[in-house]
């Protein structure tokens, strides 16, 4: 099943970049390394100008994501990038505030 979703790496590729290092410099390096193998499952699709989040893993939204979950805050230069982890994979990206990411086409 997650063959049928593309790699967020081959879609957005800086902004994995992006995650990698601020992960590894927040002494996440687990998820540093998990965060370039995650799968783009559905963008969020609020219609928030503001929003360009990502569901990375299965979840059903109204819903919460339940025990073993923790919020990973970032520190980008610009905007606002949370992580909710769920059993140390990350289930969804928060990308809130930040200039509209370059999106490349899924090669792989």
């Amino acid at each position: 099943m997650e063959e049928k979703h593309p790699f967020v790496r081959d879609i957005f590729p800086d902004l994995v970049a992006e995650l990698a290092a601020l992960l590894e410099d927040e002494g996440e390096h687990g998820l540093a390394v998990h965060v370039r193998d995650i799968r783009l499952v559905a963008e969020c699709g609020c219609g928030d100008d503001f929003c360009q989040s990502l569901r990375t893993g299965h979840h059903l939204p109204e819903r919460p994501f339940g025990e073993g979950h923790r919020c990973v805050e970032l520190s980008p230069s610009t905007g606002m990038l949370v992580l909710d982890v769920v059993d140390e994979r990350i289930a969804y990206i928060e990308v809130l505030g930040r200039p509209p990411m370059p999106r490349r086409g899924a090669e792989r």
